[in-house]
């Protein structure tokens, strides 16, 4: 299950966000959004999990977290469209 996590601090690395969503399961994918003009953070990043379960719980647990001082959000990311 891919899911999307929003309103990350600008300072959330990539293995910080993969930390976070081990401790549910196991994660197949992490990818922290990054701006190419700035090489920043967009503040977004999809994290995919294979097990559904896990996935659910690391989405129930994990939504409205304040994590690096933002309140995060994660939620089930929509496939785009064709």
């Amino acid at each position: 299950m891919k899911l999307l996590v929003r309103n990350l601090a600008r300072s959330t690395t990539e293995a910080e966000l993969l930390e976070l969503f081990e401790s549910y399961g196991s994660v197949q994918y992490c990818n922290l959004v990054i701006d190419p003009v700035t090489g920043g953070s967009k503040g977004f990043g999809f994290v995919e999990m294979p097990k559904a379960g896990e996935a659910k719980a690391a989405m129930k647990n994990l939504n409205n977290k304040v994590v690096n001082g933002n309140i995060i959000r994660v939620k089930k990311a929509e496939e785009k469209p064709a």
